[in-house]
């Protein structure tokens, strides 16, 4: 990389760390091209990225964000998965590393939270953003369904009696 393509990948990643909301970094090493690009996919599907960054870089590119607690965790070689969403980069990257042992998730951050590696697995295990609007729904439409079947059960009740009675007249 020449120096230009330096500053602006830093700048970028500046962006990232700024932006995202939760980064987890891990080592990759002995993952296979194939293995990583999986990885990567599964978290483009999920809504998320994953680059690998050289730790120089990612250190420089830490420096001035609410994440710069999370800049001992470059050594060796890692990689960096981030997202908007502050569930989905720690969910994804932990499915894949319960299924991958070469993965190594070693901590991340959300906002200027710094999360160690069980921090990252707590916050895979909780519902993401979607699931959380889902559930809300949910709760907000079972009272209301509740209601109506409280105030039409009068109304049926009256209505069976009603017939009832003219069975009974009917049959007289």
């Amino acid at each position: 990389m020449e120096k230009a393509e330096k500053r602006e990948f830093v700048a970028w990643l500046n962006g990232v760390f700024t932006d995202s909301g939760s980064v987890v970094v891990a080592h990759y090493t002995g993952l296979t091209v194939a293995q990583l690009s999986d990885l990567r996919s599964k978290m483009r599907d999920a809504g998320g990225t994953v680059k690998v960054a050289k730790n120089r870089l990612a250190k420089i590119a830490l420096q001035g964000t609410e994440s710069e607690g999370i800049s001992d965790l470059f050594t060796g070689q890692t990689l960096v998965a981030y997202s908007n969403d502050p569930i989905t980069a720690p969910k994804i990257a932990v499915e894949f590393a319960k299924g991958n042992d070469k993965l190594v998730i070693l901590g991340g951050s959300m906002g200027a939270t710094t999360l160690n590696a069980d921090g990252v697995k707590a916050l895979a295990v909780l519902p993401s953003l979607d699931e959380l609007r889902a559930k809300l729904v949910g709760m907000i439409q079972t009272p209301a369904t509740r209601i109506a079947q409280i105030v039409n059960a009068p109304a049926g009740q009256l209505a069976r009696v009603f017939g009832a009675y003219a069975r009974k007249d009917e049959a007289a």
